[in-house]
């Protein structure tokens, strides 16, 4: 008996009031750090602060909501006794479960929703009443934008947006008081998660110069080209705007046709190259092609006025052109992810224009060539924000990464802001180390001029599918890229959403396979046969048909869609050749893979 009184008095925790005292103390100095590095850039200039730009815009979309149901008396009543009535019905259930009494919530969170899976959220009455509360507000101001009659689809979309935003961070989970679990771990360590909180809390807004930079990974055993980016290859070609990689083969033969891969200039191109479990570059290696890729320079603003142009020129034409010289091959395998889907597409229609053949087929991943149905990211685009934005970048030359990872991380604002936000500084819990996160951490530079052209073009004035584009004086009509595509979407995806890839398929002049991966933008697309994870599915109908109804008649397939894709390869081009030496007399190597422009940090 008495061994097991002692390791029960051993294994619990006492709560340490005078440790508590501490360690508030410290946590309340740590945050005057956090303050201060704050204020220093502000201080000494380095920082101007103005009023965020879209600031104007949740103003202009709320007033438009609110005049809707200010207008009228009885439609402004209706709205206030639901919400009253909401209230009353949720205390009357707190009420009947106080006395004892069973009684059904009013309301109950998605069982998707992380926010609210500790068990003491439903079994504690306190805190079952907060949830309640917060979810019927929450329903109540989503209400009041969906209900709205008469909004224009854009302002409708941005007020919802903007809700989502305002009450996912007013969320009871946010804060010590009102979520259970940090307050227990307040309790058990007597408030020392608060000091490790504050303390991250100041670096953070320290390696942000002034703003917030959330870490979302442990950079330890991520650095690139020790742990990611490993592939063998050398950089044989470069420019001011990218350098070429050719990787080392590993098997005896090759495909003929080698592949050059497009990556978004607004990430860096190793989210294809990760740890080496996880590397689409080095499965293609493994699987005989001769494959090179682009790595995008991060500009400065010596390069804000690249254009769209000056990216096609001397990025996969260039790419193409050095191809040509090194293996003696024409044409080439095209891929492009996300937005570097979007330059190849006018890349091959400026080619098509030019009745130039250099490529024998083209691969997008998650990426739009449409963008009527192009998702949340249509509530930064209109001619008042791109108007703004461009004034912003013009003293600059660039548009900082921070400000578009922040826009992309606003898009799940609840897993990858306030859950990050929780985690760190108020449990005290640094993240753990992730390549998929520390690559989104390694935000890149846009130059203005591109930057410009993309959301004038594409988002807002959808130009490309229109046949309305014109580049290099050259009017672009997709009608006539003749060469097969194969055209991957994922089902999850936020920035390119699937049906919007679907639509986007019918504009290509050949032959289109639509691909549609399980799991979201980047780990459908980072998905490796040997983690068999997720599925695919396949169909035939690309034309006039809705997503829904495409899955109805789509098969599924479990498992990675890379194997599917190298048999598509092979299907069109299966001639083989001996293994390629990286580079030639004429492109020797310069340097070892990655590169250097991929270590450029913003």
């Amino acid at each position: 008996m008495t061994d097991v009184s002692n390791n029960t008095t051993q294994s619990t925790k006492t709560f340490d009031a005078e440790a508590f005292a501490t360690n508030i103390a410290r946590a309340m100095e740590t945050s005057g750090k956090a303050l201060a590095a704050y204020l220093k850039p502000r201080e000494t200039g380095e920082v101007q602060d103005r009023p965020p730009t879209e600031l104007a815009e949740v103003v202009k979309s709320f007033t438009a909501v609110a005049d809707y149901w200010l207008s009228d008396k009885d439609r402004a009543s209706d709205i206030q006794t639901k919400i009253a009535k909401g209230y009353l019905d949720l205390w009357g259930s707190a009420s009947r479960r106080l006395a004892g009494e069973q009684a059904p919530p009013t309301i109950s969170p998605s069982p998707r929703d992380k926010r609210f899976a500790d068990p003491e959220w439903k079994s504690n009455q306190f805190y079952d009443f907060v949830m309640q509360a917060y979810l019927l507000t929450t329903q109540w101001a989503q209400d009041l934008v969906h209900n709205a009659e008469g909004l224009d689809p854009h302002t409708r979309k941005k007020a919802e947006f903007y809700v989502n935003q305002i009450t996912n961070a007013l969320a009871p989970s946010n804060f010590v008081l009102t979520n259970p679990e940090v307050l227990r771990q307040t309790v058990a360590s007597s408030g020392d998660n608060l000091v490790r909180g504050m303390q991250m809390l100041a670096e953070d807004i320290e390696a942000g110069k002034g703003t917030l930079k959330i870490r979302q990974s442990d950079p330890a055993n991520l650095e690139v080209g020790v742990n990611m980016a490993t592939t063998p290859g050398k950089v044989i070609f470069q420019n001011e705007m990218m350098q070429l990689i050719q990787y080392a083969p590993t098997t005896e033969n090759v495909l003929r046709t080698p592949l050059l891969i497009v990556p978004p200039w607004i990430n860096k191109f190793y989210i294809l190259d990760l740890r080496p479990e996880k590397s689409f570059i080095k499965w293609c290696v493994d699987q005989g092609l001769t494959v090179f890729v682009i790595s995008w320079v991060n500009p400065d603003k010596s390069l804000g006025t690249k254009t769209w142009e000056d990216y096609m020129k001397e990025g996969p034409l260039t790419a193409m052109d050095v191809i040509e010289k090194v293996t003696g091959e024409m044409k080439v395998h095209t891929m492009g992810y996300c937005v570097g889907g979007t330059m190849l597409a006018t890349t091959l229609a400026w080619l098509a224009d030019k009745r130039r053949q250099r490529v024998t087929s083209a691969t997008f991943l998650a990426a739009q060539v449409d963008f009527t149905h192009a998702g949340d990211l249509l509530v930064f685009v209109d001619e008042t924000q791109i108007s703004a934005l461009e004034r912003d970048m013009q003293a600059s030359g660039v548009l900082e990464g921070s400000k578009m990872a922040m826009a992309f991380n606003m898009l799940r604002s609840n897993d990858l802001i306030w859950s990050y936000v929780v985690n760190n500084y108020l449990k005290g819990q640094p993240p753990q180390a992730f390549d998929l996160l520390h690559w989104n951490s390694d935000a890149t530079r846009m130059s203005a001029a591109n930057h410009s052209y993309y959301l004038r073009n594409c988002y807002l004035e959808n130009r490309l599918t229109s046949g309305t584009m014109v580049l290099d004086n050259a009017l672009l009509d997709l009608s006539k890229v003749k060469v097969p595509v194969y055209n991957l979407a994922t089902r999850e995806d936020h920035i390119a959403p699937a049906d919007s890839v679907l639509y986007g398929s019918q504009f290509f002049g050949g032959p289109v396979k639509y691909v549609l991966s399980g799991s979201g933008h980047i780990a459908g697309v980072v998905n490796p046969p040997s983690s068999g994870k997720y599925q695919y599915w396949t169909n035939d109908q690309i034309r006039d048909i809705s997503l829904k109804d495409w899955m109805k008649g789509a098969e599924e397939h479990k498992g990675s869609w890379w194997p599917d894709w190298r048999a598509w390869l092979s299907e069109l081009d299966p001639e083989q050749v001996p293994a390629r030496s990286i580079g030639s007399e004429a492109y020797p190597p310069l340097e070892d893979a990655p590169g250097s422009y991929v270590r450029v940090r913003a």
